[in-house]
């Protein structure tokens, strides 16, 4: 397949620009079910019209179908698509990063998505759907999942869909408590949202994330709290995201006192509580309630996902200091800094 690629990319290339661009609209349509084209417009960064003459020359060719709520796969898009994504990712050089990050880190799997999801939101869904099916066949007889907060988080509750389960006994629980900034992207709804989308159960953990070390042990003490820590530093499977150290600490309302302390150590990196360095080095552990990075080595799989290129820099962060991480999954964008970065 590569001599021939090599063949087309010299003598036709725009027959594969032309290739990708409808590749990632059949893409986009897979990933909602059911999609307007002004909402694809906006995802995927193109204008309404090249959107709708795509979507007709698609339409003739038996793999949309266009309906009053606008329009959906048909099962040979979703053959062409399967075909389609090897080749892509192949097409891109995307295949070879994946194996070069893997070995670096040491990774059981790492899965990258074409684009940079800072200049295009499909390329956020495309992460959180990439994510849901790894999840998914991770699946045991029963099974207790625990994740965290954060826009790509919610992004994976949203792809998910009433078969993730396939039967089997699925108990979704937030990894951390509250942080008191944006309560659709908190991991109590998160967690409630997957649960409502795949027929599931969830529990719920009433703490903020944030607490002083005297009321944490008080509030560990209550049933209701003790009950959601135990399952879920019980987790079989965890997704997390990684933030940005400052970005997190902003939104967090920290102190500018404690501000200056993660600048001067130059914290690059945030995840479950904890901040690292540039380095993976942790440099300030916050007093928080839920999954703690020791909690890690418990787990049966971990799964982080991330991307664009403004968390790059922090994803490597992350890599360097994890304890414990099985998958990685990010964009091209967050991917080409990894690999650009000594």
């Amino acid at each position: 397949m590569k001599p021939i690629l090599s063949i087309q990319q010299q003598l036709v290339p725009d027959l594969l620009d032309i290739m990708q661009k409808r590749y990632r609209l059949l893409q986009a349509v897979r990933i909602a079910g059911t999609a307007g084209r002004r909402t694809l417009a906006q995802s995927l960064g193109m204008t309404e019209r090249v959107v709708r003459s795509e979507a007709e020359f698609l339409k003739e060719r038996g793999l949309l179908d266009f309906s009053a709520a606008g329009m959906k796969m048909t099962e040979t898009g979703m053959d062409i698509v399967r075909e389609l994504e090897e080749m892509m990712l192949e097409l891109k050089g995307i295949d070879s990063m994946a194996n070069e990050l893997r070995n670096r880190y040491n990774l059981s799997n790492v899965v990258i998505l074409p684009g940079d999801c800072d200049e295009s939101t499909f390329v956020k869904k495309a992460i959180g759907d990439a994510c849901a099916s790894r999840i998914k066949s991770h699946l045991s007889g029963k099974t207790i999942i625990a994740v965290t907060g954060g826009s790509t988080m919610a992004e994976v509750a949203r792809t998910m869909k009433p078969d993730f389960a396939e039967g089997k006994q699925v108990l979704f629980v937030p990894a951390r408590g509250g942080i008191g900034d944006d309560v659709r992207n908190e991991a109590n709804t998160v967690a409630a949202l997957m649960a409502q989308n795949t027929n599931g159960s969830h529990r719920v953990l009433y703490a903020p994330e944030r607490i002083s070390p005297d009321v944490r042990e008080s509030l560990l003490q209550e049933p209701a709290i003790k009950e959601a820590v135990s399952m879920i530093q019980s987790a079989d499977i965890v997704l997390h995201g990684v933030g940005d150290a400052l970005a997190m600490a902003k939104r967090r309302k920290t102190p500018d006192a404690e501000l200056a302390i993660l600048e001067e150590k130059e914290a690059v990196a945030e995840a479950f509580g904890y901040y690292f360095n540039k380095d993976g080095d942790v440099i300030q552990k916050l007093s928080t309630i839920g999954l703690k990075l020791d909690d890690l080595q418990h787990a049966t799989v971990v799964i982080a996902a991330a991307g664009g290129t403004s968390k790059g820099s922090a994803i490597r962060s992350y890599l360097n200091g994890s304890p414990k991480l099985d998958i990685l999954v990010t964009d091209e964008a967050a991917a080409r800094v990894l690999l650009e970065q000594s």
